[in-house]
């Protein structure tokens, strides 16, 4: 049998890139956060792999020294609040630091390679000024990179989510993928979650409908039964106003009077049931199904985001979406994961 390459993972969430180097092959030896929610999830859901409480901002390397032989690829999502678009666009806003924690343990560890995963707004913030900060901090230790913006429909994920991911080498020069699904070809929200009801679920409830797609079979495959897919139940103003809003609308299909009723460009809008959905956010309730007059359950948002029926979340369900949101999407990191695995 090949020996499966050893990854350490930080900034880990509930696992979303954990998932899929997982899927790929790949042993998650560790992996580390300071949310004890989302580590408990994922906890759950990687039985195997050694959870740890630390504040990377607050990094002790005698912590790690248990790492520092036998690690082939350390991979993360640091904190991007501080490159957000959402947030300021402060060069020295010190979250921007934030990924220096990262840095220092593949700098005490020494992996072959490493993946780091953010926003897209990393490239053009400060006009580059962060990006090549981090480029030159980890050139010094010896790694060849390369950066992408990848768009997870692409990639087979049923969403139209951007993200930026730094890959690190030693002594190799890694390409990406390429697209492997076209505009045409793209996964639909009714793709992904078209065989979900509208109403609320108990967990480890029974699919009442067949699968339609084999993506829906794809989530399925080796879950006992749907879980977290507690509806989320609107006062009467709110479900009139979404039921005013066509497939695939938002607020410029609402009379006048209701338009500014929430001051954010994205309020009030549905879901495609023809398209990818957009990003899926943490929980602020500005999206809504393709069909139902509700925002999506958690179990549709995880679907959205590729995470498998049987990857099941823990905590209250605020917290839940906010696993969901925060995380990278498996089926992206597996194709990265993928790809890196042919270098290594």
């Amino acid at each position: 049998m090949t020996k499966k390459l050893k990854v350490l993972s930080l900034f880990s969430g509930c696992g979303g890139l954990d998932l899929g180097f997982e899927n790929a092959g790949y042993e998650v030896v560790a992996a580390i956060d300071n949310w004890q929610d989302a580590l408990n999830t994922l906890q759950s859901n990687f039985p195997k792999t050694k959870v740890l409480n630390i504040d990377l901002g607050e990094l002790q390397k005698h912590q790690f020294d248990e790492f520092k032989h036998g690690i082939d690829v350390v991979i993360g999502g640091p904190p991007c609040q501080g490159f957000s678009i959402s947030g300021k666009r402060d060069v020295d806003d010190p979250r921007n630091k934030l990924y220096t924690g990262f840095l220092e343990v593949v700098k005490h560890v020494n992996p072959k390679a490493f993946v780091m995963e953010n926003v897209p707004n990393l490239v053009s913030m400060g006009q580059g000024a962060i990006l090549k900060r981090i480029l030159s901090d980890f050139e010094k230790q010896g790694y060849s990179l390369e950066y992408k913006i990848l768009t997870a429909s692409d990639f087979g994920v049923p969403q139209n989510r951007k993200r930026v991911f730094i890959v690190g080498i030693k002594n190799k020069n890694f390409k990406f993928p390429l697209a492997k699904f076209t505009t045409e070809r793209r996964l639909t929200c009714l793709d992904a979650i078209g065989d979900l009801p509208e109403g609320d679920l108990a967990d480890g409830s029974e699919y009442k409908l067949k699968h339609k797609t084999e993506y829906q079979e794809l989530m399925r495959f080796g879950s006992e039964g749907i879980f977290n897919h507690q509806i989320t139940k609107h006062d009467t103003k709110t479900v009139e106003t979404i039921s005013l809003v066509p497939d695939g609308g938002n607020y410029k299909s609402l009379p006048e009077d209701l338009q500014m009723t929430r001051r954010v460009n994205i309020a009030w809008t549905r879901y495609s049931s023809k398209k990818p959905s957009l990003t899926i956010d943490t929980g602020h309730r500005h999206h809504f199904h393709y069909k139902y007059n509700r925002v999506p359950t958690v179990r549709e948002s995880a679907r959205l985001q590729s995470f498998p029926d049987n990857f099941i979340f823990l905590g209250s369900k605020t917290s839940q979406y906010k696993q969901v949101g925060n995380a990278v999407p498996p089926l992206l990191a597996q194709v990265v994961a993928e790809q890196l695995k042919q270098y290594l």
